[in-house]
């Protein structure tokens, strides 16, 4: 096995100081200081609140086994798991080595303006790729991965250049981008971690450079990361470089961090929480988060082998962004392209079923707050969202009742000031108190293709508390 080729011995640490511009050059004095007191301090720029639904790409050489799993080459090499080790000895021959599914990954059908159109139509407000998986092949010509990039090796192309100025463009999304801090077998990491992470030549002459370059050349307003390697955020000098993309990049003022930026760092420091990979907890969190997860339900990146049933149906993602909205997260949705680029018709459906339900009951989603509850303690799969300086309160519900009758016991409604209407249809619907607490809502009697939706239905209700 042979790990990706360095272009000499490790960057001194000059170097790296040359790379950052000087303090205060952005005008005026730096207000973050390189401490998590201080960098929890930031505010999360409003627009991250506001967008509710991202997309997630997964994409890289994985994408070529796209066998099992974006981890296929630790659990092939590593952990030498027996359905990858079959299937490399089935498939390729006894001397292939990773680096040689490089060559094949060839995006030669991705077309950056096709995704955007997609991204677009699927009513998601920010897309996140990943720029630099655990594998260590970046989707740019990184100056710090000599041979192990998409410009210099398979695509020969700069895909997060075309992908960037084709979602900005053709779109209203934010660009994101994921940035693997470790790599599996990179060998400076591999000598960092063989000292308990004394020394820091990978961090020094790879992660931090390249983490730079990327910021100042794409400028992405989501900075995802992740892949600690077990290592704390000292040794990935996480707290100097997040001072620098607050207090000086190009994107100081807009972009959002998650918090994967060292070991113990998760679901308790950076920007916005995410706690663990499909986090959805089901109730109201004091901090703002984010629900990452796949509608493949095993694998981010493309798996050749996946069967039907091992996606998520439209109704189940709609009933986990609903959920998700209603306790104060956001939902990012993962996709994953094939190796020559193009993106599977399940996952084109599941998107542009999003975008559909998202026309009709977006007003309930976007822009919205948590409600004081999030969902009905009398009817199941009732969730809510608010927007106070509208007076508006939404019941979103996932089963249209038979008897056409629909009991909410949260809402306190007034006679001749609480109206309910549902989205999609607008007209006033007749609604009575109920004994106790809440309301009962006649829901128009309509046929299937009067439906304003399928999947999931909103109440909007004016004046209630």
């Amino acid at each position: 096995m042979r790990a990706p080729k360095l272009p000499g011995p490790a960057l001194p640490l000059l170097i790296l100081v040359l790379l950052l511009p000087p303090p205060g050059s952005a005008g005026g004095p730096a207000p973050f200081d390189p401490t998590w007191e201080s960098l929890d301090a930031r505010q999360l720029p409003a627009w991250f609140d506001k967008a509710k639904f991202g997309i997630f790409i997964h994409w890289g050489v994985f994408s070529v086994p796209s066998f099992g799993s974006e981890w296929f080459w630790w659990y092939w090499q590593k952990e030498k798991i027996p359905a990858y080790v079959d299937f490399m000895k089935n498939n390729y021959p006894p001397d292939f080595t990773y680096e040689d599914f490089g060559p094949l990954f060839t995006a030669k059908f991705f077309d950056a303006n096709q995704w955007a159109d997609i991204l677009q139509a699927s009513g998601a407000k920010y897309v996140v790729l990943t720029s630099k998986h655990h594998e260590g092949f970046t989707l740019w010509g990184s100056e710090y991965s000599w041979n192990w990039n998409a410009v210099d090796v398979g695509p020969k192309r700069d895909i997060i250049k075309e992908l960037a100025v084709a979602v900005r463009n053709r779109t209203d999304l934010r660009f994101g981008l994921y940035y693997s801090l470790f790599e599996w077998f990179h060998p400076l990491f591999l000598e960092d971690e063989s000292s308990l992470f004394q020394k820091r030549q990978y961090p020094v002459s790879k992660m931090l450079p390249e983490l730079y370059e990327l910021v100042n050349k794409y400028q992405p307003e989501v900075l995802w990361a992740d892949g600690d390697g077990g290592a704390p955020d000292t040794y990935w000098k996480s707290l100097d470089f997040l001072a620098w993309l607050y207090n000086e990049s190009p994107v100081r003022d807009t972009v959002v961090t998650n918090d994967r930026w060292g070991a113990g760092s998760i679901c308790k420091h950076g920007g916005y929480y995410t706690c663990s990979d499909r986090y959805n907890p089901g109730h109201l969190l004091p901090h703002k988060w984010e629900n990452c997860m796949t509608i493949d339900k095993f694998s981010w990146g493309y798996r050749r082998n996946a069967g039907i049933s091992d996606y998520l149906t439209i109704e189940e993602l709609v009933k986990q962004l609903v959920q998700t909205v209603s306790c104060g997260g956001n939902l990012l949705m993962n996709i994953g392209p094939t190796q020559d680029g193009t993106i599977s018709a399940i996952f084109k459906e599941r998107l542009k079923q999003m975008g559909i339900w998202l026309k009709v009951n977006g007003e309930a989603i976007y822009e919205t707050y948590a409600w004081r509850s999030q969902n009905d303690t009398v009817t199941p799969d009732v969730w809510y969202t608010s927007k106070p300086k509208d007076k508006l309160v939404y019941a979103m519900f996932l089963k249209w009742p038979i008897s056409g009758q629909l009991f909410l016991a949260q809402p306190k409604a007034t006679l001749g000031a609480t109206k309910v209407k549902l989205l999609g249809h607008g007209q006033p619907l007749h609604w009575t108190p109920l004994k106790e607490n809440g309301i009962k809502v006649d829901l128009p009697q309509l046929t299937i293709h009067q439906m304003p939706c399928q999947w999931g239905w909103a109440l909007a209700l004016t004046n209630v508390t």
